[in-house]
């Protein structure tokens, strides 16, 4: 490899937010990390997202203990990714939620994306000793289904595919705050590896129909505000839509792979560079924008090896 992931030498620390996006509702975010949601019911506590490593998630828990004492019973996962999943045990929760598409994907190919992200990103994966293995649900559902914090209801929603096929959006009716995962993004790249680019910007207008007050985004500080809200959802359709466009032409005149990165760089490069993570993001997005455009419809498993493979082919 002529030269290494963007990300591996991505080791500054960040700067931790706790922020309050409506009442008992928080999003603990981090300059573009991974974030991660707190519902505080009535008798108990939801999580969504657990953070990659239990080490990390205790940074989670210190934050939540400082504004409740109660319980943490359910923690809810928006989808597969090692990232996301891998600090579950760290919170000692009896119901672990995904969609069953997840669940799915986490038997399909939980190892190998564990062992991929780990390779591209190590940061992000501090304390990965402590890791017990990969994590699974408790309970799975497929469509819709709803937990009840004592009297609080948290819908559990699939809207659609993007991020994964097995995304799923956590609504809290009472506030009208959304947890979306890595479907929304605010200043932070989209990790589009495991994506559906073709699905995504309706999912997107799924979201807007609610016509949410707060969003914590899977990236990037927390949307309060509906102008906030939709902004974020604009900028995030605009760049799927901006990806996949100029590497669906160069697939369809016969291209090749890095015709179809120079292409992308070219349109996406004066829009999105500052955001968090794009060049980490930007040579999975291609590749998988570009099985897409050839009629690819589910993704292909992300392996270190094909990581490396995909790599070199857009260094030549």
């Amino acid at each position: 490899m002529s030269k290494p992931f963007a990300s591996a030498g991505d080791l500054a620390e960040k700067t931790v937010s706790f922020t309050e996006i409506g009442p008992g509702l928080r999003a603990f975010t981090a300059e573009g990390d991974p974030n991660t949601g707190v519902i505080i019911g009535d008798d108990s506590v939801m999580i969504v997202e657990a953070q990659a490593t239990p080490r990390l998630a205790r940074k989670v828990i210190e934050k939540v203990r400082e504004v409740t004492d109660k319980p943490i019973t359910h923690l809810a996962l928006t989808h597969y990714h090692a990232v996301r999943v891998l600090g579950a045990s760290a919170y000692g929760a009896r119901e672990i939620i995904m969609s069953h598409k997840a669940r799915a994907m986490v038997a399909e190919r939980g190892k190998e994306d564990w062992e991929s992200e780990f390779a591209r990103f190590p940061r992000l994966f501090q304390g990965h000793e402590e890791i017990p293995g990969l994590t699974w649900p408790t309970t799975t559902f497929t469509g819709h289904m709803t937990v009840y914090l004592g009297q609080r209801r948290v819908d559990l929603m699939q809207l659609g595919r993007a991020h994964t096929a097995g995304d799923i959006v956590i609504h809290v009716p009472d506030a009208n705050v959304m947890f979306t995962g890595d479907i929304v993004e605010y200043r932070s790249a989209c990790y589009c590896g495991d994506g559906h680019f073709g699905d995504w910007p309706a999912t997107l207008e799924a979201i807007r129909r609610f016509d949410l007050d707060a969003i914590a985004p899977g990236r990037g500080d927390a949307l309060v505000g509906r102008e906030m809200v939709n902004a974020a959802l604009d900028s995030t359709a605009d760049f799927i839509r901006t990806t996949y466009r100029p590497v669906a032409r160069v697939a369809a005149r016969g291209g090749s792979l890095k015709e179809a990165w120079d292409a992308c760089r070219a349109a996406c490069d004066p829009k999105f560079s500052d955001y968090a993570i794009y060049e980490h993001c930007l040579p999975f997005n291609v590749a998988r924008a570009f099985d897409e455009a050839q009629g690819i419809d589910t993704p292909r498993i992300w392996t270190a090896e094909r990581d490396r493979q995909m790599w070199q082919a857009l260094q030549g």
